[in-house]
């Protein structure tokens, strides 16, 4: 079994390849960039918005999700070039299917902000 010492040393090893990732998205990703501004513009505006604390937890874990299946997705892709540049029909909707995801996601952060926002004004 590990210690506790080399445990911690696994973690702290993890957060460096994740810290890894981060950086390596902001750099080649013009949407993480997107997102992530976007995320920190909505995520400062539901601290002014009338909603409880659940409702604002629900609005910024529905622009997590983005950020987490846009991370998801960029990987795909990533890896699919690396397979191969050339056109594969296989390729093209692994790529699409992912691009799919982000957008369900995307339309999951649309319908969480209406409803709540909507709602929040409407109490008010």
């Amino acid at each position: 079994m590990k210690s506790a010492k080399l445990r911690e040393f696994d973690i702290v090893k993890r957060s460096r390849f994740s810290w890894q990732g981060y950086k390596t998205a902001w750099k080649n990703e013009a949407s993480i960039k997107v997102e992530m501004i976007l995320f920190f513009i909505f995520f400062t505006i539901s601290f002014f918005l009338p909603v409880n604390l659940y409702e604002q937890l629900a609005l910024v874990a529905s622009m997590l999700i983005v950020f987490i299946v846009e991370l998801l997705n960029s990987s795909i892709e990533i890896i699919v070039d690396r397979i191969g540049l050339e056109y594969h029909e296989l390729s093209g909707q692994a790529k699409d299917i992912a691009s799919a995801a982000v957008t369900t996601a995307l339309i999951l952060v649309g319908g969480v902000w209406v409803v709540i926002v909507t709602n929040a004004f409407l109490r008010a």
